[in-house]
């Protein structure tokens, strides 16, 4: 059974909604080790690239070690083993980004951000400037953050799964509306050394809305690993 576990956020600003679950996993005799990513739970002014972060993850996490992933934490890890498939002994991802779909909303934003741009002068209406666009955390955002979510979405075009040969345990909510149902299955299918678990009750946040079911799905993997 594996004792400790390397977590790599999401993007988000604060890691503290992740509190119950690690408690759980902390109460099942589990050591976690949450990471702060620079930007978002730790201050960062550089604007960064996939590059930046798994070399940042390849110094945070030990060699040998087991590590999951939410979201664009699991981009970050999935980029990492790209480069270096033996780094880790086993990864989880956790409702992860990476899968790289042409977007209809993301190209209308594209050609659009010119034409209403001079909403974002007029405080009332940043909002409904960004709803426009689509983009949830980005009103919130530093802007070298906003530079660094585009970097990171361009980079799952050039993500060559068929580098990484580490061990993958893939657990999904259904009713995922962010990274969608179908992106696991084609993470699993690009991963072949992979096994793909659904839950029905699950978000893309499962630590928010069930951080029981969670915790125990992540005891489960951890105890399964020799």
């Amino acid at each position: 059974m594996v004792k400790t576990l390397y977590i790599v956020h999401g993007w988000t600003y604060t890691v503290e909604p992740w509190s119950k679950t690690i408690q759980l996993l902390t109460d099942a005799g589990f050591r976690i080790k949450m990471l702060n990513v620079p930007g978002l739970t730790t201050e960062s002014k550089k604007v960064w690239t996939i590059e930046d972060y798994a070399s940042w993850a390849d110094k945070n996490i030990p060699d040998g070690a087991v590590a999951l992933g939410h979201s664009n934490g699991g981009r970050i890890l999935l980029n990492l083993l790209s480069q270096n498939p033996e780094k880790l002994k086993h990864v989880i991802l956790l409702d992860s980004a990476g899968i790289y779909e042409e977007s209809k909303k993301r190209n209308i934003a594209r050609k659009t951000s010119k034409l209403f741009a001079p909403l974002k002068s007029v405080k009332p209406l940043r909002k409904v400037y960004h709803k426009v666009l689509g983009a949830s955390d980005y009103d919130h955002a530093p802007e070298n953050m906003k530079k660094t979510l585009a970097n990171m979405l361009d980079s799952d075009k050039k993500l060559d799964f068929s580098k990484i040969t580490t061990p993958a345990t893939i657990l999904w909510g259904k009713n995922d509306t962010v990274t969608l149902p179908r992106q696991a299955e084609k993470m699993h299918d690009r991963l072949k050394n992979s096994t793909l678990s659904f839950y029905e009750n699950w978000t893309h946040a499962p630590y928010i809305c069930d951080p029981n079911g969670l915790a125990c799905a992540i005891g489960k993997v951890l105890k399964g690993i020799e």
